[in-house]
């Protein structure tokens, strides 16, 4: 009930301000009131709030190190602090399983509003990304937390952390607007992309380090943006120092190349949503 509120009202809202917002105006406020109503829901009846998203990474760092972190150091002694490897790795892969999961299922979600309101369609699958990226930003904290506890120092390398989230954020957003205008039309693709994140998940060192992986499967590593986005994080965070060229190139072009495939198909195909949600 609650919800059908929000939504009614947000209806009510926009098309207060269709009349006299220029279009992009009216888009940046739509992405505000959307990102808004996610926090409010988000943490709707919790007694923690917004301090989960700072346990939530630390319980599962603290788990994580627990079981692996023997293994870990006797193979990769030069791996150095290991549970701020863990979190480092775990929150921006987070950000991007989340953000492309809420944002395949956005256009779906939003076919109420939609069907009354005429507004444009990509404002959603990128407020999703846009919700991630805040809820990523509490988990900074915990990073903050873990670094202090191992007496772990912030260096002027840590300012690159921005860039990094930020081409995260536009691959997220390409990849997003492409599995919402696919899950639109193929439901299946909802099922498919659990299976694809699970498989991309251990695919991705996170736990481990590609020095115990067998030549070919280093090879392939360079074809994973999430490898070369949690390097970049864990180049200026943890070893402090800046990511290599081949790191820096991996992020952009992969941001590049998912936002230019994720338009395309979005914007091909748009039109027909209306008749298919």
């Amino acid at each position: 009930m609650e919800s059908s509120e929000i939504a009614l009202g947000e209806s009510q809202a926009i098309s207060a301000r269709d009349a006299w917002y220029p279009s992009r105006l009216r888009d940046i406020f739509i992405l505000r009131q959307l990102v808004s109503k996610d926090f409010k829901l988000k943490y709707r009846r919790s007694v923690l709030g917004v301090a989960w998203s700072v346990l939530n990474p630390l319980l599962m760092m603290l788990v994580m190190a627990a079981v692996f972190s023997h293994f870990m150091r006797t193979n990769d002694p030069s791996i150095g602090n290991y549970p701020l490897y863990l979190i480092l790795g775990n929150t921006a892969f987070s950000l991007m399983n989340d953000a492309t999961n809420n944002g395949m299922r956005s256009i779906i979600d939003a076919a109420s509003l939609l069907k009354k309101v005429k507004i444009n369609r990509y404002v959603f699958p990128v407020q999703k990304v846009l919700f991630g990226v805040v809820n990523y930003a509490f988990s900074l904290v915990a990073i903050a937390l873990v670094m202090l506890f191992f007496r772990v120092p912030i260096t002027p390398y840590a300012l690159l952390l921005p860039v990094a989230i930020a081409l995260l954020a536009l691959f997220c957003i390409g990849l997003s607007l492409f599995l919402s205008a696919a899950s639109v039309f193929f439901r299946d693709v909802i099922h498919l992309w659990s299976v694809v994140i699970t498989a991309w998940t251990y695919a991705t060192p996170l736990f481990y380090t590609v020095s115990i992986l067998p030549d070919w499967m280093v090879r392939l590593e360079n074809f994973n943006p999430m490898y070369h986005y949690i390097t970049f994080i864990r180049d200026v965070m943890l070893w402090q120092t800046l990511p290599s060229m081949t790191t820096v190139l991996g992020c952009v072009v992969s941001a590049a190349i998912s936002l230019a495939i994720g338009t395309y198909v979005f914007k091909k195909f748009e039109r027909k949503f209306i008749l298919y949600i």
